[in-house]
Order: structure tokens, then C-alpha cells, then sequence
């Protein structure tokens, strides 16, 4: 298969019956099927782990050495671009708002069957989670296949002591239906992402033909040049040396050959101009800088033909990638600057992800020859357009998951899928939102929005319960016996952190500037923290609002209309459904219910030493405008399938670059040793394909309920 080296296959076991006591089961549900051996249940759940893990904002890179399965945050908009944006947020505006999400609103009919009550999982809350930290990647974007395996087992110790659904306020389901268990392989065929641009159309990569333009270079310019000159001529473009010029000797060659070295200078190495010289009788191509260090930012205007739009868009499809990752690496081999690109969302790393990219005068002919060096990737659909993309334009995403070995009967599944078709699920902000262990991501938050900056520091770096890499342990300990933050950067290789940023900061403004030095953290990392304090309070506001009134609007409630919120009265609340209603993520820009609810948000922000009218903060970067979500997402084109399969190892659909090399679909035959539920949907941005999961299954998705179980690693 495409790029990848080696098979692992872990299985999991979403066994939602065996997840429950009977106290915590939701009413009514008929006798669920008996569950899997403990031995064969328990020891199947690295997987889903791993797609938890992988909706954190925060992503990293590896090879395709086995196939990773991602359930994936549909969160496509960066924190710092949400930031700018004003109150009206998640899956709320019509289409066609640029920058914002676009689900259209849905009707406002009544659903047929709604259910008026919810059911709910009661237990008792406790938090312990950890910030997950960024890990420096290799250049090439590969890591060695030790530290996945060291990352396996620690990951497995640190989750015993993360959080839980009950911990974020995610406690209610939406339908009646009965839960079954599946597992998902961990397979990267498993689980698929297209994006879903602003004309409504997925995006697919099925076309790898350049577009003909009679002024590209000849395919020459790639093997023109010498590996030294190369060298010479990547250095010249990188200042990395004193040279102000390289000269190469072309005494021999044709003026062909000539114009294919010129050619491939200034198309291979951005920055670059080039003139022939006679030098001592012999004559010289050579390349100097044509206007500083600001070339290698900004291509030159006047090689780029003016017919020709400024911007190559491209399908990017990758494995196992997250997308700024698979930026760097494309800029690394382009020799440009990361800022070039353009695109419409992020897309996190654990699965096959299929988007569209712009970047800034590069041609698809470049583009296309990255086909032939890099794994993991392949770009195609190329086309010249006059603008870039921007963040929030998508209208979302659309996935395929398969769920393998499925207990449930065909009844069962038809009743949870129709259920999700036409109910939905509640649009929690997914367990990912928080952090994955020791210390949540809320908890940090709410300390910045206390303006509690001893403790925004002593949560990042204090020693945490649960395994952790070794370095980072060490780090913790001298930092708590010290409280030196020099002495402690020296215990950490990998400075990219957010502990390492935080303790650069600490070395360069004092112990006593905290603020300052916080602000060495990105400013996206550190506005993670307070939205996922919203996010947190968001969560157990809507569970809330859910046991008080159910699954229907009431007055009170709030909805939408345009980008405006307004309140549903009495005479109007038949005119509304519950998939119109919205709640607010606390600020100083929304109003809240007119209901029980109001007087629960200023309770629980009360109880956090926080001030509901007041949510303007000292540092204007932590003031929080507040914004309005729906409590209730259905998706769009849903369509299932249950299939027989004998092999486990076997994917189950075909993905882009299959159908590309021509690959057959599976063929399945009418019985089989195992079932498979293979899922299809499409999600407005910022909603989490965890909790739609989640309502199909009937379970808790949080990595400590299943880590708890005395989980084993199946390899």
C-alpha cells in the first residue's frame, strides 16, 4: 500500500455494555449482547486511544509504518483565527459566510419520534488529565519506530490517570436505541477525511495531470544540475554561507542546455536570478540574489506570467500527517517559506486526510515531481487561480469509518443509524478539547482568566501523575527541587514544547514576569487553553439545559437568526426545533437563556472566581468574546453498510490513491466469520465524528474508562 513500510494492527473493543454499571446504563434499554472475553475486550483498545489522541489541536508527524486510525476533530479553524472572529461560531450561519462555520440551518419542522427525554450517566467527577506535548519532528518528517512503540505503552500508564466523559460535563445521550460494541482497526484505511469546500463539493484526488502551459520549464530542470551544484545553489538561496554568487561553468554546453540551467535555477531555488559571464574565455551561468533576503519570502513578480493566476491550487492527500506538518515538509523540498501556503482548515494526523491547498507562484510542475520523493503524501487536481484560500471557508468535512467484528444485530444498527440520520447527536466538544492527561487543558485556562499566573505556570510545569517521557520527567523534577528554569531547559532535547517555551520564557524575563514569558508560547497553543475553558463549561451547560427540558425548544432558548441571537417566546416556540436551538460558550459579546440555564452559567463561572459580566481580561489576547453553538448536530449524507469479512488485515473501501493505481473495490461475500459497520457522514467545522460515534455506540469515548480496565496491548 501507498507509503507504508509495515503493518501493525491493534485492535479495540467498543464494548458500550460492558463500559457501564448498571446504575450508569441509559433507560429503557433491552438486555445489550453479552460481551467479548475480558481477556480479547480488554485487551483490543490501543486504537481508539490513538483516535482520542488524535483530534488535540496540537499534532505531530510520523511515517506510515502502520496504519494509524484518527477520529477526527472537525475543528478546521486555527484558535487564533477563531479569535478574531465574533460571536457567532460553531455550525451556526447560513453558506457563504467566509471565515465562519456555514451549516445551513435546518428545518424547522419537528423531527417525527424526537424523543422528550434524554438519558443520562450519572457518576461522580474527578480531574486529572495532561497537556499533551508538542514533539519536535525529524526533518524529514519520519520518527523511529522505537519511540512509537516507548510512546504505545507509556501512553496506556498516563491514560489511567486522564479524564473522563463525566469530568467535561458530556453525561447524555439523545436516542433511545440500544448500544452495541464494534472495534475499530488500526488501520489508516479505517478511517478517512475529505474536506468539503465552500461550493459544497468533497474534495478527491483523481486527476495527477499538470495543466499545459507552454512557459513551464522542460522536465530537465530536475536533472540538469549536479548534487553539488544543487548544494551551492541551496545555500546561496539560504544565506548559509558568506557567498554572494555561484557560479557554474558551462564552456561546453549548447545555448539549449543554457536556457535549461537558467530555467532550472530560478524555478528550483525561488530568490535566485542568473546571467551568463565570459570569464578567462569560458563561459559561466551565474546566480545571484536578486533583491536580499526578501526574495526567498516573495517569489519574483516578473517570472511568473501575467496570464497565468498567482496561486497553484492542489488536492493534498496525505497519511498520517497533520496539515501544518505536511506543509513543512513541502516547503522543506519546495526550498520556500511556510507562510506561501494557503488552505481552508486543518486536518490532524491520525488518519487519510484528502484537502485542498493554494501556494503562491509555484507551478503544478513542481508540485507533481514532489510525487516522485516523497511517502505519505500525493498531490493532484492542480489548477492556476487568482486567489488563496482562507481559514473557515470549508463548509466541513465528510468521513468514512469502518467499525469491524460488530455485535449488534442488523435491527440494532438500522435503529442506530436511522437514530443518527434523523436525531443526531449532541454536539459536546469531544474528549480531545482537553488535554489527555494529569493536567486539562480547562484547568489552565481558567487559571489564565483568573489572572492566576503562578498557577498557570505551576500547572504546566509541577511533576504529574502517570507516565511521561523520560526527559520531560526529569525536567518536572528539577524544576519543582530548583525552581531553576535554566537548569531545568537543560533536561529537555526537545525545546519545542510548551514546557520548554514556557521555561525559555522564564530564563529570558524572570520569575517574576510570568506574563511575559508565557507569551513566549504560540499564541494559538495559548489560546487553547481558555477555549477549551469554554469549552468545558459549554459541555455541562448544555447537559444541563438537556435534563431540564429535554429535546425540545422551550422559551427561553436561543437561536439564530443571520449572525444574531435572539430568544424563542412563548407565541414562537412551535415555529423552532431543537437543531435550531444554541447555547453560548461564556464572553462578554452573547446573552444568555432566559431559563433556569441563565442562572447555572453565572453559578459554575461564579464558583471558578470568575465574573459572567465581566469577561474582559487585563491582556486583551485572554479577553473572551464568547460565541454561539448548536446543542444538536445532524449530519449530512449518512449512509451505512454492513459487510461480511474473513481477513481482519483487509481494508474494506477503497481510498483515492487506490482507485488512482487502479485498484478493485473489495468484494464481499453474503456470510463471513466477522461483521463490519462501514459509516459514511459528512460534519459542519468544529464538530468532533467522536460524538457522533459515541451516540451510534452508546459509549464513553474517554480514553481513562477504558484504560481503567486493566488494558493490554494486542500486537
Amino acid at each position: 500500500m501507498f507509503g507504508c513500510r509495515r503493518s501493525w494492527f491493534f485492535r479495540v473493543t467498543l464494548a458500550a455494555a460492558s463500559l457501564q454499571r448498571p446504575e450508569q446504563r441509559p433507560r429503557p434499554l433491552a438486555a445489550r449482547p453479552a460481551p467479548r472475553p475480558r481477556s480479547q475486550a480488554l485487551g483490543s483498545l490501543k486504537c481508539f486511544l490513538g483516535a482520542l489522541k488524535m483530534e488535540i489541536t496540537e499534532m505531530t508527524g510520523v511515517s506510515l509504518k502502520r496504519g494509524s486510525l484518527a477520529v477526527e476533530d472537525n475543528d478546521s479553524v486555527a484558535p487564533a483565527e477563531a479569535a478574531k472572529r465574533q460571536k457567532v461560531s460553531e455550525c451556526c450561519l447560513t453558506k457563504g459566510q467566509d471565515g465562519l462555520e456555514n451549516d445551513s440551518p435546518p428545518s424547522s419542522e419537528n423531527v417525527p419520534g424526537l424523543p422528550e427525554a434524554v438519558h443520562t450517566r450519572e457518576g461522580k467527577k474527578n480531574s486529572a488529565a495532561q497537556l499533551e506535548v508538542e514533539e519536535e519532528e525529524e526533518e524529514d518528517g519520519l520518527s523511529e519506530e522505537g519511540d512509537e512503540e516507548e510512546e504505545a505503552e507509556s501512553f496506556a500508564a498516563m491514560m489511567k490517570h486522564g479524564l473522563t466523559e463525566l469530568d467535561v460535563g458530556i453525561t447524555k445521550f439523545v436516542s433511545s436505541h440500544q448500544g452495541f460494541s464494534g472495534i475499530l482497526k488500526e488501520r489508516y484505511s479505517d478511517f478517512v477525511v475529505h474536506e468539503i469546500g465552500k461550493d459544497g463539493r468533497i474534495s478527491h484526488l483523481d486527476d495527477l495531470s499538470v495543466p499545459v502551459d507552454d512557459e513551464d520549464p522542460s522536465e530537465d530542470v530536475f536533472t540538469v544540475l549536479t548534487d553539488e551544484e544543487k548544494q551551492r545553489l541551496e545555500e546561496l538561496q539560504l544565506f548559509k554561507n558568506k557567498e554572494t554568487s555561484v557560479a557554474i561553468e558551462v564552456a561546453e554546453d549548447t545555448k539549449e542546455k543554457r536556457t535549461v540551467i537558467h530555467q532550472a535555477i530560478k524555478s528550483l531555488y525561488p530568490g535566485l536570478e542568473t546571467k551568463t559571464e565570459d570569464r578567462e574565455g569560458k563561459k559561466y551561468i551565474v546566480a545571484y540574489h536578486a533583491a536580499g533576503q526578501k526574495a526567498l519570502a516573495n517569489p519574483r513578480k516578473h517570472s511568473w506570467p501575467k496570464s497565468r493566476g498567482s496561486y497553484c491550487h492542489f488536492v493534498l492527500y496525505k497519511e498520517n500527517k497533520d496539515t501544518m506538518d505536511a506543509i513543512n515538509v513541502l516547503s522543506k523540498y519546495l526550498r520556500v517559506k511556510p507562510n506561501i501556503f494557503s488552505y481552508m482548515g486543518t486536518k490532524d494526523k491520525r488518519a487519510i486526510t484528502v484537502q485542498e491547498i493554494a501556494v503562491l507562484k509555484i507551478t503544478a510542475q513542481r508540485l507533481a515531481h514532489l510525487n516522485k520523493c516523497l511517502m505519505n503524501f500525493k498531490l493532484g487536481n492542480f489548477s492556476y487561480q487568482k486567489s488563496p484560500l482562507k481559514l473557515g471557508e470549508l463548509q466541513g468535512n465528510h468521513f468514512t469509518v469502518v467499525l469491524r467484528n460488530i455485535t449488534g444485530t442488523d435491527d440494532q444498527v438500522q435503529q442506530a443509524m436511522n437514530s443518527l440520520k434523523e436525531i443526531g447527536f449532541i454536539n459536546y466538544y469531544g474528549m480531545q478539547r482537553f488535554g489527555t492527561t494529569a493536567v486539562p487543558t480547562y484547568e489552565v485556562g481558567r487559571a489564565i482568566l483568573q489572572n492566576s499566573w503562578a498557577e498557570v505556570m505551576d500547572l504546566i510545569l509541577k511533576p504529574r501523575s502517570g507516565a511521561e517521557k523520560g526527559y520531560l520527567v526529569r525536567c518536572r523534577e528539577e524544576w519543582a527541587k530548583t525552581k531553576d528554569p535554566a537548569a531545568a531547559l537543560r533536561k529537555l532535547p526537545v525545546k519545542r514544547c510548551v514546557e520548554g517555551q514556557l521555561l525559555r520564557g522564564l530564563s529570558k524575563y524572570g520569575m517574576k514576569n510570568i506574563v511575559s514569558a508565557f507569551g513566549i508560547i504560540p499564541r494559538n497553543n495559548r489560546l487553547m487553553y481558555i477555549h477549551s475553558y469554554q469549552s468545558y463549561v459549554w459541555n455541562n451547560m448544555v447537559s444541563k439545559r438537556i435534563e431540564e427540558y429535554g429535546l425540545k425548544p422551550v422559551p427561553g432558548d436561543l437561536a439564530l437568526k443571520g449572525a444574531t441571537a435572539t430568544y424563542i417566546e412563548e407565541e414562537d416556540v412551535h415555529s423552532y426545533s431543537i437543531h435550531d436551538v444554541v447555547m453560548p460558550l461564556p464572553g462578554f459579546d452573547v446573552i444568555y437563556p432566559k431559563h433556569k440555564i441563565s442562572e447555572a452559567y453565572r453559578e459554575m463561572l461564579t464558583a471558578d472566581n470568575l465574573d459572567i459580566d465581566n469577561m474582559r481580561h487585563k491582556i486583551r489576547d485572554y479577553s473572551l468574546s464568547g460565541a454561539y453553538r448548536k446543542i444538536i448536530i445532524r449530519p449530512q449524507n449518512v449512509s451505512w453498510e454492513v459487510v461480511a469479512y474473513d481477513d481482519p488485515k483487509i481494508p474494506l473501501f477503497n481510498t483515492d490513491v487506490d482507485n488512482l493505481e487502479g485498484k478493485p473495490p473489495p468484494v464481499f461475500a453474503s456470510e463471513g466469520k466477522y461483521r463490519a459497520l462501514k459509516m459514511d457522514f459528512s460534519l459542519p467545522p468544529s464538530t468532533y465524528a467522536t460524538m457522533a460515534i459515541r451516540e451510534v455506540l452508546k459509549m464513553d469515548t474517554s480514553i481513562k474508562n477504558q484504560t481503567q480496565l486493566n488494558t493490554t496491548w494486542l500486537r
